[in-house]
């Protein structure tokens, strides 16, 4: 009897833990795992966090074609590069799905443990990127390499489920409507009939929350800044109208208005970049219209940034 008690209370246990051991999917994410104990959903990013045990987990959605581009980028050289050194590299197998897990040490400031885990989904290619700082006081290998194996993906999530999750509301869009969400953190908006952007046929508008602290107040802000707009291959010829730093709302705020040339169809456009600075994070708005339409976008891409309202 008491051999059938213990194999029925094991029985038990076996199945609460199947039970519990469901992948959970932060709001609006199509990706899932079953996180590490004490891991909850992020509400700067898609993912999960232990802010006390400075460990986290990152979810990066990117479309189907772009697996193969991002496994052949993630060699050791590459990784060195970015400050991890790769202690493994093996395949991967979720279902039918394929994916490369590769682990690592990270120097520097943020030194500690680095995992990254692409998989391919058929309409989508999942990169999930974990790390724990400092020592073996945070989570074990066993226990971050068990969360990134529980992997699952799920269908698409609606637009306003996306929007709704962001790390910030948008009080006031001044007319333009959301078209994309990118990583859980940044949003595309636009006016007009197309959802897409080719030879700038409409202005658009990018909202994104930093993943990371700004950096300090005085000059390095005003050259964040202006790297920040000139780093990305949008726009080529950039010429500076006005880069300044200025207090609003009891807040430290940077804001460049440039004309610059769209790389792709080599439009000469109007930019507006605003950058709000919070104690341990900021969000960045970049607004684009071609310049005939300068007197009527820049106030309504100013009302844009100014009604954000970052969630706590």
């Amino acid at each position: 009897m008491k051999g059938f008690v213990a194999a029925a209370l094991g029985l038990t246990l076996s199945f609460s833990a199947a039970f519990a051991a469901e992948p959970v999917f932060p709001p609006a994410s199509r990706i899932g795992i079953v996180p590490p104990e004490d891991m909850v959903p992020s509400k700067r990013f898609a993912g999960f966090e232990n802010e006390e045990k400075a460990a986290a987990i990152t979810f990066v959605e990117m479309p189907p074609e772009a697996y193969s581009q991002l496994v052949s980028g993630l060699t050791k050289e590459a990784l060195k590069r970015q400050g991890m050194s790769v202690t493994f590299r093996e395949n991967f197998k979720v279902g039918s799905r394929t994916g490369v897990l590769i682990g690592g040490t990270v120097s520097g400031p943020d030194a500690g443990r680095k995992w990254v885990l692409a998989v391919k989904g058929g309409d989508l290619t999942a990169l999930l990127v974990a790390q724990v700082q400092g020592g073996s006081d945070g989570y074990s290998e066993a226990q971050m390499r068990s969360a990134l194996k529980s992997v699952a993906l799920r269908g698409p999530v609606s637009l306003d489920e996306q929007v709704s999750a962001l790390p910030f509301r948008v009080t006031d869009a001044a007319g333009f409507r959301p078209v994309k969400v990118l990583s859980g953190s940044s949003v595309l908006y636009t006016e007009g009939p197309l959802d897409t952007f080719k030879a700038m046929e409409q202005p658009v508008v990018i909202l994104a929350a930093s993943l990371t602290p700004p950096p300090p107040p005085g000059e390095r802000r005003d050259q964040f800044a202006q790297a920040a707009l000139t780093s990305n291959k949008i726009l080529k010829d950039v010429a500076y109208e006005r880069s300044e730093s200025f207090r609003f709302k009891g807040q430290e705020w940077h804001e460049i208005v440039a004309k610059a040339t769209d790389a792709a169809s080599n439009q000469p456009v109007i930019v507006l970049q605003t950058i709000r600075f919070d104690s341990d994070r900021y969000v960045r708005m970049v607004g684009m219209a071609k310049i005939d339409q300068r007197e009527q976008l820049m106030p309504r891409f100013r009302n844009v940034i100014d009604s954000v309202d970052m969630k706590r």
